[in-house]
């Protein structure tokens, strides 16, 4: 049990990690391009990496009602 508690919290705090790099990144090519960068969510951006992953899990799929969705799903892998 305890050992699942430590890859839940080591999986967490990688993601937390990785998205706070996605916005240093963000705004370190912004200051290159000379752009402000992500700051919609907040003053300085800093939650804009939680507004995307929100933004990313309430996407829907839109598919077509008579199509075969294996294909829709397999294509874009095969290119």
């Amino acid at each position: 049990m305890l050992s699942l508690l430590n890859i839940l919290i080591s999986l967490i705090s990688i993601l937390i990690s990785v998205a706070f790099y996605t916005i240093l990144e963000r705004k370190f090519l912004s200051y290159i391009q000379l752009r402000k960068g992500p700051n919609k969510v907040s003053i300085t951006g800093i939650l804009q990496p939680f507004s995307d992953a929100i933004k990313l899990f309430n996407k829907t799929a839109i598919l077509p009602s008579f199509s075969n969705t294996s294909l829709i799903f397999i294509f874009p892998t095969l290119a």
